[in-house]
């Protein structure tokens, strides 16, 4: 395994185990699931602070996954790690005999380790071999979809998935390129998309290939498809007055959240009633009013928090017995920033991105080359 590469602090740490706990806190063995395992800081703080828990970890990434287990060493007997992405849920419950869990945290986005290793090519700053890969044993490659999509297809990863205003140049430009010689490194890809962007633009909003690499990244791994599937899962898998969070790094993310979280809020029964017929009310109950944002001290201290968007919910059971309908208004247990509204691909103004707009003008991280993202993998 060797030595752990890259720095780890986990995101909003303190504010997770407070949403956390009162599902957690209960006369029996309760079930916590990490799908989004990393560097297992949140793990090992939800194990020390409640010592009847048991974790499930998941993670696609291998050398993460040797690493937490290291960390974790102490609370051997009551943890399972597992090698998965968090849309396999299903088949891991089912596997260790799992129906259901009392809480579960997803920390979406591109883990330490893989930030802060150069060799993994997530870094627009660093030359490394263009991989991108979470899970370094299968999938296709960030050097494999630049070579072989075409024109159109890399247009729509990047203005989609990167909200790049100059995909059409980008991609244009990639096309060219590579009908000369094949396109394998990071650094020079960086170099490509920054050399397509108009001067002009390039002067704000941090590293011009920011974007693009996102973008790449999100293909690469199937980030958006996965958390499709996977959130709905997570939510079956909830017992009862279990809760879920999620912190999530871009608009795309956050978007597919609250959506996930809004249709199970809100009523299934006639409109014009003035009372919940039985069966028909909301199977959950949101924590927080929109998505709350770090605080200043948080970003001072673990800048990789700057983009971060928390969204977090509690299973409510729906069979309860008729009353007054519920008015939707969120039990925010405490006062946080909130977003106002999320970033529509398209409607930004000129020459900024959603990305830009969460991680500031340059952005933490811009001037070493370095996505911030969070913990989760």
């Amino acid at each position: 395994m060797g030595e752990l590469r890259g720095t780890h602090v986990p995101v909003l740490l303190e504010r997770c185990l407070e949403l956390l706990a009162p599902a957690l806190d209960r006369d029996r063995r309760t079930i916590h699931v990490d799908a989004t395992l990393g560097l297992a800081g949140h793990a090992e703080a939800v194990l020390a602070a409640h010592p009847e828990t048991i974790l499930i970890g998941l993670d696609r990434d291998t050398e993460a996954l040797a690493h937490a287990r290291a960390r974790l060493a102490r609370y051997a007997d009551r943890i399972h790690l597992v090698h998965a992405v968090y849309d396999e849920l299903p088949d891991v419950l089912d596997r260790l005999g799992y129906p259901h869990v009392d809480s579960l945290l997803f920390d979406l986005g591109v883990s330490s380790l893989q930030l802060d290793a150069p060799d993994r090519g997530f870094a627009y700053a660093q030359d490394a071999p263009l991989d991108m890969r979470m899970d370094q044993t299968r999938g296709v490659t960030a050097e494999e979809i630049v070579n072989s999509y075409s024109h159109g297809e890399l247009a729509r990863v990047l203005k989609v998935y990167g909200e790049e205003r100059f995909a059409g140049r980008i991609a244009s430009a990639i096309v060219r390129e590579r009908e000369r010689s094949r396109i394998t490194s990071s650094a020079f890809l960086a170099e490509l998309v920054r050399d397509s962007i108009p001067a002009a633009a390039r002067r704000t909003g941090g590293h011009p290939a920011k974007r693009s690499f996102q973008a790449l990244r999100i293909e690469v791994n199937r980030e958006l498809a996965a958390l499709e599937t996977a959130l709905p899962a997570a939510l079956d898998a909830l017992a009862v007055g279990g809760r879920l969070v999620v912190l999530s790094y871009h608009s795309l993310e956050d978007r597919i959240t609250k959506q996930a979280f809004a249709g199970r809020a809100r009523s299934t029964g006639p409109v014009d009633l003035p009372v919940e017929l039985p069966g028909t009310g909301p199977t959950l109950r949101l924590l927080s009013r929109g998505a709350e944002l770090p605080s200043e001290a948080e970003v001072a201290a673990n800048p990789r928090a700057a983009s971060v968007r928390l969204r977090a919910a509690e299973r409510v059971d729906p069979e309860r017995a008729g009353g007054p309908k519920a008015t939707g208004r969120a039990d925010r247990e405490r006062p946080r920033r909130r977003v106002k509204a999320l970033h529509i691909p398209g409607a930004t103004a000129p020459g900024r991105s959603d990305v830009d707009r969460e991680k500031g003008p340059s952005g933490p991280g811009d001037a070493d080359g370095t996505a911030v993202e969070g913990e989760g993998s």
